[in-house]
Formats: C-alpha cells, structure tokens, sequence
C-alpha cells in the first residue's frame, strides 16, 4: 500500500522568474499601505 503514495508521477518543474516580475512584486508590496478600521480595511497604493 505504501507504494502507490510515493511514485514519481508528478515532478514540479523549477520556476525562474524573470527580473522584470522580481521587480514589479517588490515595488507593489513597499507601495502598499493597509488601514485597519473596526467595521472596514482600506488598501492604498502610495505611486
């Protein structure tokens, strides 16, 4: 039983992302800002 849990059907490839993609997510997540109030959360992006 223990055999069909470990065969190598699936392999993930390994992903290499571009610099451009790198670059876009680091500078969207340093510009996003979160506001937390008791009823609502407000997400500003400071361009």
């Amino acid at each position: 039983m223990a055999k069909i849990y470990f065969k190598k059907s699936f392999i993930a490839p390994k992903m290499k992302p571009k610099k451009e993609v790198i670059s876009f997510l680091l500078d969207y997540s340093k510009a996003l800002k979160v506001v937390k109030s008791e009823r609502t959360t407000f997400e500003f992006i400071a361009n």
